[in-house]
């Protein structure tokens, strides 16, 4: 599984409700947090405390996640 390169992935700081914290995708005039039911546009601006993650990591935060393996592919447009 490929994505352009210009999307790169973050991982947000863990919290109580999210231990593994929430996994980020941001292209260069959007950001967006993957939910349970998709991806949903976050603004702008990385969240303090996301750290960046290579996409094979994304990969593995939603293999542990339990989700499809084509889930960074349903990424929307910018």
């Amino acid at each position: 599984m490929t994505r352009p390169p210009q999307v790169r992935f973050l991982r947000s700081a863990p919290t109580m409700a999210y231990p593994s914290g929430r996994l980020l995708a941001h292209q260069p005039t959007t950001l967006h947090v993957l939910a349970p039911d998709g991806w949903i546009h976050l603004g702008h601006t990385p969240p303090a405390g996301a750290v960046w993650i290579t996409q094979e990591a994304a990969e593995q935060w939603c293999h542990d996640a339990g989700l499809p393996a084509d889930t960074l592919a349903t990424l929307p447009a910018p």
